[in-house]
């Protein structure tokens, strides 16, 4: 495997299906970034009067960046699959840098989490990026197909797309189980 386009969310991260806030990886180069995207469910809103927080658009961003980037070069470094460092890691937040929004995302909205690798090194990743709120009908695959890592970079994007939030140094790192209390 090259890159986590065409691989399930679901096949690579190691959360539960109500914790997982990612459908697809639309883009993907395993040390420079990545592209995925969520729509938000009946569950992701809930008590939350449709609307889809902020502290949920940062783990969704987590998500699709430090987890599932970090768990992708761990795989290619240990030559396993992900369900192997189910076995032996934890996910973990060690920070949370500045986050700046400028929007909101309702039910059914699809958003983009496009986020830039800064740091890599021992199961420690470090991104920065920006969600952003699809224009309604557009195919992102095929949106994606040509999209390359100065456009990364540069967050280009069509006007057409809303700016929801930035982010910076969003931290994670897979953590050892045995570190943990097991009671």
């Amino acid at each position: 495997m090259d890159n986590l386009v065409g691989v399930s969310p679901q096949n690579m991260l190691l959360h539960g299906p109500t914790k997982l806030l990612l459908d697809t990886y639309h883009w993907h180069s395993p040390k420079l970034g990545i592209v995925a995207s969520y729509t938000p469910k009946d569950r992701d809103v809930e008590d939350h009067f449709g609307i889809f927080r902020g502290v949920d658009q940062i783990e969704a961003f987590a998500q699709a960046t430090i987890v599932s980037c970090g768990t992708f070069l761990e795989c290619q470094k240990q030559k396993c699959d992900p369900l192997d460092l189910k076995d032996q890691f934890i996910p973990a937040f060690i920070s949370i840098g500045a986050v700046y929004f400028q929007n909101y995302l309702e039910k059914g909205d699809t958003f983009i989490s496009i986020g830039s690798i800064k740091f890599y090194k021992f199961r420690q990743m470090v991104c920065d990026g920006r969600i952003y709120k699809v224009p309604q009908g557009l195919n992102l695959d095929e949106y994606f197909s040509h999209f390359n890592e100065d456009r990364l970079k540069a967050y280009d994007l069509s006007d057409d797309f809303g700016l929801v939030a930035e982010l910076n140094d969003i931290t994670g790192r897979a953590l050892k189980k045995e570190l943990f209390n097991k009671d």
